[in-house]
Formats: C-alpha cells, structure tokens, sequence
C-alpha cells in the first residue's frame, strides 16, 4: 500500500467512524465508552492502519517521521484518532524506547502485548516538589540493593496511570553524581507492584480523566523493582528521554494543526451558513474574512514550520548513521594496511 493510499484509508476511517461517535464519547464515562473505542481498534487491525508509527518488523506501517507527522494531522483531528490507531502518547513513546533500549525479556514481557494493544502503559517524570518537567532534578530515587531497587519517591501528571499495566519511571539512581544528566535512568514499575499507591487523577482543564485519559498522581513507598526492568543501562535515563521526546514532539504538533483545520473548517461553515440579517451572513463581513484569512495564513506557517522540523531530525539521524558507517570504513581499512 503506497503513502497516498495509506493516507486517504486513515482520513476515510476518521470521518465515517470517529467523527459520528464524538458527541457521546466525549460525553461518555472512560469504562463506558472503552468497548466501543475497541471495536474501533479491532477494525483499524483489519484494515491495516495499525501502529502507524512502528516499523514493519514490529507489526506496524513503518512510516517515516515525516510520514507520520503527515497522518498525526488526519488521525488528530479527532480527540480518540491516535488512541484508536494505538499510537497515542505514553505508550507510543514507550513503545519506541522499548524497541531500541529494552531487553529481549523486557520485549516479550510490556513491548508485544503493548503492540497488540492489550495493555497500556504511562510514563512517570513530573514531580510535585520541583518546576515544570526537569529531567536532571528531581526527588524519587532508586537505591540499588544486589538484584533490584528500592523506589521512592512521589510523581504528579503521570500520563495514562489509571488502567496501565506498567509505568516507566524517570527517577535518580546516582544522587551524588557528577553529571546531571547522568544522575538519573529509567526502570520499569509495574503499576500492581506493592508500594505503588494511586493518589487521585489530576483535573485538566476541568476534565477529570480517567483511563487512558488520565493523569495521576501517584507515590512509591519503598516499592521493590528487579534491576532486569532498567531500561538501557543505569544512568541512561536522560539520554533515552531525548530520543522520544524529538520525535514525540513533531506528532505532537501536527496532532494540533489537524485540530486547528478542523476548527478552521467549522468557523467557515459557520460563516457562509450563519444569517445576521435578510440576505447577509457572516462571511460576508470584512473583519470575518479578515480573520479567517489570517487563520489560514498561521496554519499554513505552522504545518511548514512542523515539516521542515520533521526533515531536520530525519536528516540528523541519517548523517549520524552515516558517520558511523565511515568510521567503520576507517577502521577496517586501517586493519587491513597493518
């Protein structure tokens, strides 16, 4: 299936499927509306939409990140798209930190069912005690004690704790570190563990959340996790937290500019259809077609801005990789004039 055609499945998919479904799912307890929204995974499935952003090995499309920033703005422009086609944040994220840092074991135990979209998974780095999301400082710390950790600490707008099976944690693991950004790594908690207490899901802009919608507030009290559940090595957390918030980002914002275009869509239906007196509609008013032009204009430099970001890490990743396979070059052929 080309990239045109993948494209024009998904737009299809989100228009007669989602679209209809809005305004009770958005009305909709989470336990309510979960069987319908997986009646809706099971059809993406078979239809082969599935994990847009996985690579084919793994039983996705294997898009590129372009690609998939390209589909993020069609699958965006509905609040349930990217969880229908089960690449919605934590678990995307997760997902790909797993598939390039996790363990065989840690592969078969969270990354293939997570694949599967038979669990869910959160990630957890944002602490009440310290500003904003600040991944070299930060209060929950792992004491490494022979074959596992001891984890404490207190985590708030943990993303999609409520129902996950299992929360990769960003915590300190070397306190009296040099380095900040080698203080800290990543181990996987399984949410059911002993000592992981749900506190409350934090109110967002009035929403309350629940599922996959959630996000928690959550605390460790001495909570045991096998030093088998780090992720990479010890002290990696920092470096493996930019490898998904890069790309994580650029979904991210086409995500939003496809809600912006279907925003756009609606203030123009609403122009040409809303009558303010006989024979006048509101399009027909200078200041509204100035305003709609100018909507235009900043969605547009947006999406560009976005795109051209998107080329940039492409481009980043391919000179690294090639740099790499020079090096190589290098030393074999420095080998062989010995």
């Amino acid at each position: 299936m080309n990239f045109k055609k993948i494209k024009s499945k998904i737009k299809s998919f989100v228009e007669d499927e989602l679209f209809p479904l809005e305004p009770w799912i958005l009305n909709s307890e989470w336990d309510e509306k979960l069987p319908k929204l997986n009646e809706l995974r099971d059809k993406v499935k078979s239809i082969g939409l599935w994990l847009p952003q996985i690579s084919k090995e793994y039983g996705g499309l294997g898009l590129t990140l372009e690609q998939h920033g390209e589909v993020s703005e069609i699958i965006g422009a509905s609040p349930y798209g990217f969880y229908v086609f089960n690449c919605q944040a934590p678990d995307a994220g997760n997902m790909e930190i797993l598939i390039e840092c996790g363990s065989e074991e840690q592969k078969e135990q969270y990354l293939q069912p997570l694949l599967d979209g038979k669990i869910r998974s959160c990630f957890a780095m944002t602490e009440p005690d310290f500003a904003g999301s600040n991944p070299v400082k930060m209060g929950t710390v792992a004491v490494r004690e022979n074959d596992h950790y001891i984890i404490n600490g207190h985590k708030w707008f943990a993303s999609g704790f409520d129902g996950a099976e299992f929360a990769i944690v960003m915590l300190v693991t070397d306190p009296e570190g040099n380095d900040p950004h080698k203080k800290a790594s990543q181990i996987i908690v399984p949410t059911k563990a002993k000592g992981v207490k749900f506190i409350r899901n934090i109110s967002i802009m009035g929403h309350p959340g629940g599922g996959w919608e959630s996000h928690a507030e959550i605390k460790f009290d001495n909570v045991k996790a096998p030093a088998s559940n780090v992720l990479g090595e010890e002290g990696e957390g920092f470096a493996i937290a930019q490898k998904r918030l890069g790309p994580g980002r650029i979904h991210h914002c086409m995500r939003w500019i496809g809600m912006c275009e279907r925003a756009f869509d609606l203030m123009c239906k609403r122009a040409v259809s809303r009558e303010i007196s006989e024979g006048e509609v509101l399009g027909d008013k200078q200041m509204i077609q100035a305003w709609i032009s100018e909507s235009r204009a900043e969605i547009n430099a947006a999406r560009l801005l976005v795109q051209d970001a998107a080329k940039k890490l492409i481009i980043r990743v391919l000179i690294k990789q090639d740099l790499k396979f020079q090096l190589l070059n290098f030393i074999v052929l420095m080998y062989y004039r010995k």
